[in-house]
Order: structure tokens, then sequence, then C-alpha cells
């Protein structure tokens, strides 16, 4: 990328030691149609060791940071085509990485231009990992994305540095519900009024809400009532290190039952 780099972006370039990853998939599923919406790309060690100690290689070298951004959307997209993934690809970004969105971008549209994947089949998420330290330059990545097909989703919404304010300043295609506010929502009066709220302000603004981090049926079904549709947690797959793990039949059926 040296060649089309602007003043300011010399951190996307590969820093001395740059870290070696893959990658582990966890299935997004729409429970109404019994499909994988999408599977979220996690990033691991190159023997699958944990996104923990991913990060902690990470910051003993934090000059790599805008470059690790840049590694972890090309590897996605490389294992995502290598697997014959047909749904939509979630791949996780920092925002406060990317200078100038078309510029940023070029590796990741080259690196799905060679492997064949449909740019439409991309959707990206903003962690809150990081605090967004300026909203009205994450809007315009967001717009910036749109224009090229991207999606783009608000994660762990409910939690950490993702509030209300950061959603109305962003607007995001998706929504996903931090599992903090999931968690045993079904035994909890208050939760459930909550997440009743998110599915009725999403389903008027025309905003997909996904609720992350269930784990049991009891939850699920509970989501299901409430009107969330789409669902990602340990009850229905745990991500598999370079692999699309199914998410098995039965599963729906309890839904259903």
């Amino acid at each position: 990328m040296t060649g089309f780099l602007p003043a300011g972006c010399q951190a996307c370039q590969t820093p001395a030691q740059p870290l070696d990853i893959s990658m582990a998939f966890q299935p997004i599923v729409n429970v109404r149609t019994r499909e994988v919406f999408a599977y979220e790309a996690l990033v691991r060690g190159p023997q699958g060791q944990p996104a923990g100690w991913v990060f902690d290689q990470l910051a003993a070298h934090p000059e790599g940071l805008y470059h690790f951004d840049q590694t972890c959307r090309i590897t996605a997209i490389r294992w995502a085509a290598r697997l014959g993934m047909t749904t939509r690809l979630s791949i996780n970004f920092l925002p406060n990485a990317v200078y100038e969105p078309s510029t940023c971008l070029r590796a990741t549209l080259r690196a799905a231009r060679e492997a064949n994947f449909p740019l439409n089949r991309l959707l990206f998420e903003i962690t809150e990992h990081e605090h967004v330290l300026d909203e009205t330059h994450v809007r315009g990545i967001i717009d910036a994305y749109r224009q090229y097909g991207f999606q783009t989703a608000l994660d762990d919404y409910g939690s950490g540095h993702a509030s209300a304010g950061l959603l109305l300043a962003l607007r995001p295609d998706i929504v996903k519900i931090d599992m903090n506010v999931v968690r045993g929502l079904h035994q909890d009066p208050w939760r459930a009024a909550l997440v009743a709220q998110y599915a009725r302000f999403a389903a008027e603004v025309g905003v997909l809400l996904i609720a992350e981090g269930i784990e049991t049926l009891d939850e699920a079904r509970c989501l299901l009532n409430l009107g969330v549709t789409h669902m990602q947690g340990y009850y229905f797959a745990r991500p598999e290190f370079e692999g699309l793990p199914e998410v098995p039949s039965a599963l729906y059926d309890a839904l259903e039952g």
C-alpha cells in the first residue's frame, strides 16, 4: 500500500514484527427462516489461541495496531472464501484506525476481489472496545462503506461505549444487543421490557436487531416472543477455528415447540 498512502497513514504499513493470526467463525442465525444470516470472524492465534492471547501480543507492539486491523479484514475474507462461505461475513473493525475510508479500504477491496468474495456480503461491526473519538468521522466511514455496498453494525449495544448517544450519532444498519442485557432476560422483567423497547425502535426506524450471547433455549424463546428474530450465541454454535459450524435443526425445532 505504500504507493497509495496519503500523509498521516503511515500506521497502515506493515510493522517490523507483524502478528501471525487466523480466524474462528460463529454463526448469526435468523430463527424465523432457519438460516445463517452471517458468520462473524473472530481473531485467533495461528494455532487457535484465544483472542486474549492475540491482544497480549499486540500490546507489546502498539505501533502495529492499524496494520492489525487491516490484517484481520484480509485474513477473514481469505478464510471465508477458502471455506466456501455463501452468507454474509461479519468483520470487527477499529473505528479509530481508519484515517480516510476510501484509502484504508483498498487492501480490503483487493482481498475481496482476489478471493472472488462479493462486496455486498461484507458486514463491518464497530466494536465497543474503543471509545469513538470523533463520531462525525466514524459516521463518514459508515456512509462511505454504504457506497461500496457494505453494511455496518454497532456491536455490544447497551454496554461499555456503545451507548444510545453513539447509536443516534452513527445510525448503523444493524444493532447487536450486548450479552449482558440478554443474559437471563426470561427471568427478569426489566431486561425483557428493555429488549422489547429495542425491538420496537428497530422496527420503526428500519434497523436490524441481533441479540448476542444466547446460551439457553429459554433466552432464545423469550427473545423471539419479544420480536427479535436474529440471534448469536453458544446455544446455536460455538466459534469454530478455521471452520463454519452448522446449526442443528433440532435447535430451531425446540424454539417452535
